[in-house]
């Protein structure tokens, strides 16, 4: 009895821990620019916020082992390869291009030289 109750805790570990790395890599992909896809050579936004909405979908609905290894594998593909892609492609956040740590809103800011 006292093995079982510990098996089905792990398995609940596990199941949300692969619920929580879907959702982080859903959110990222959701943040990342639609250009920096394919700038990237990646496929485009539209195709990982498909894939990554159903492994969320399948981690949260229909807890089998088998889809939600398919999604890990999905999810891992994304913040192992096309995540790093994205970033170098776009820059250190996700969001601005380029820069350096002197530029203003307006450009970069030379101290009144």
């Amino acid at each position: 009895m006292l093995v079982q109750e510990f098996t089905a805790s792990v398995w609940l570990l596990i199941g949300i821990v692969l619920l929580a790395l879907a959702v982080f890599a859903f959110i990222d992909a959701a943040m990342r620019r639609q250009d920096a896809y394919p700038a990237a050579d990646k496929q485009n936004k539209q195709f990982w916020m498909i894939i990554l909405g159903i492994t969320v979908a399948v981690n949260l609905l229909i807890p089998m082992l088998f889809l939600q290894i398919i999604g890990l594998i999905a999810t891992i593909v994304y913040i192992v390869d096309v995540r790093p892609a994205l970033k170098q492609v776009i820059g250190g956040n996700g969001r601005r291009q380029g820069g350096s740590s002197s530029d203003g809103p307006y450009g970069p800011f030379n101290g009144g030289r």
